[in-house]
């Protein structure tokens, strides 16, 4: 434990509450689209009377997962299919079949809750080269008859292109298993993220037998409002014009230039990330993108979310931390996913407190020469949860006439607790 010397004249500032406001959005009704969109894939001759189809699913917190799993096992089997779910999530879950399973149990994903079994391997097909590329897919994946893949749409953390997080994505790494995701991030460091994924997720479509692709997109308020369901064929551009979707509902900081950027919780349920870069403006992989803003100087995480199960990954993108985070993690699934990814510095371990007031002192400490009413500060839930936000006044000349941002007129103090985390 840092014994920490604690300087009473280190004076906070005082916050104001800031709300980010966005047009409403009406959400899907999940089995309503399945059935309509579904019809035209009901007839395919894959399909037959016991085949194999397996369900590709991912390990993040999307929206209506279960629901949308379930009508989509409901359409194949009415279809005479054999469906099955199997995991695309990579090095997740701590790499092995085990723990992937677990992970979509604790996304609601089982056998029971969705109608069809949940089956899960790390053993990988190689199906040659492209480009001078290794190509692998999921064993269970490649011997199935046909591949359906269910994913979120959504601006990637760590690279840019016109397809980022999605289908293609998880086709690419997701189905890569632990080797593939290995091998692309590897291969990434010297020819960009976003060009390999996309070079393998274009050779998959043409080689794999994909049924179809079930897109998702949510709003600011992780309400699905989008569900369009794409054939091979078409999945490329499908994902690109939701993309640009997506982005229009994703919330950004709305303060550009922080002195401190306090952070509640991180998680792997939060972001591939932990924390998302792109929302933070810090990446520190070598191979990845990030965003000129927000600047921020210092970031203090408070905790780690108790759906992450350990998995810290991003860690190293934080300045300060507290213990009890770091009690939490688990450094094997951490290890794992920052060594996949080919970004050791992910899983680095920040300094961290016995408590938020000790870390907060500290970064404060670190920033550069302020007042209490120029110090700039923001403390937010989440990198997902932006809607709401605490902003020192020292930010406030930055919100002036944005018409979408409400500042709040009520005055708050980062205070603290009998235990020194804040309130």
């Amino acid at each position: 434990m840092i014994q920490f010397p604690w300087r009473d004249d280190i004076s906070l500032p005082k916050m104001r509450r800031v709300r980010q406001h966005c047009a409403p959005v009406a959400s899907v009704d999940v089995a309503a689209e399945i059935n309509r969109q579904g019809g035209r894939f009901k007839d395919a001759p894959v399909l037959a009377a016991g085949r194999k189809v397996a369900v590709c699913v991912g390990s993040r917190g999307i929206a209506d997962l279960c629901k949308v799993v379930r009508e989509v096992v409901q359409l194949l089997v009415e279809s005479g299919a054999e469906p099955f779910v199997t995991p695309a999530m990579g090095s997740h879950g701590g790499a092995t079949a085990e723990g992937q399973i677990e992970l979509l149990k604790s996304r609601g994903i089982t056998e029971e809750s969705v109608g069809a079994p949940v089956r899960a391997t790390m053993e990988v097909r190689t199906l040659g080269q492209v480009q001078g590329v290794r190509i692998y897919v999921d064993r269970l994946a490649y011997e199935a008859d046909a591949i359906v893949l269910i994913n979120r749409i959504k601006p990637h953390t760590e690279f840019s292109g016109p397809t980022e997080s999605g289908l293609i994505k998880m086709l690419a790494v997701g189905l890569g298993n632990r080797i593939g995701a290995e091998h692309y991030h590897r291969t990434a460091i010297t020819h960009g993220l976003y060009e390999i994924v996309s070079l393998v997720g274009r050779e998959l479509l043409k080689r794999l037998n994909i049924l179809f692709g079930l897109a998702l997109v949510e709003d600011q308020d992780h309400r699905l409002v989008i569900l369009q369901m794409a054939g091979a064929g078409e999945i490329e551009a499908v994902e690109k014009e939701l993309l640009k979707k997506a982005r229009a509902y994703q919330l950004r900081i709305p303060v550009n230039n922080i002195d401190l950027l306090i952070i509640d919780e991180m998680g792997k349920d939060i972001s591939g990330a932990g924390i998302d870069p792109k929302v933070v403006g810090r990446a520190i992989c070598s191979w990845a993108d990030t965003e000129s803003r927000p600047r921020v100087a210092r970031i203090f995480v408070r905790d780690l979310t108790d759906a992450s199960e350990g998995h810290a990954s991003g860690i190293g993108m934080v300045d300060f931390t507290t213990e009890r985070l770091i009690r939490k993690i688990d450094m094997q699934a951490t290890a794992v996913n920052a060594l996949t990814s080919c970004c050791p510095e992910e899983g680095k371990i920040p300094m961290s407190f016995s408590s938020d007031r000790e870390a907060v002192a500290a970064a404060l400490m670190t920033i550069r020469p302020h007042t209490a009413e120029d110090v700039g500060i923001v403390r937010i839930k989440n990198t997902l949860e932006l809607r709401h936000l605490l902003v020192s006044e020292g930010c406030l000349a930055e919100l002036a006439d944005k018409p979408d941002l409400e500042v709040e007129s009520g005055i708050f103090a980062l205070e603290f607790d009998a235990s020194g985390n804040l309130i």
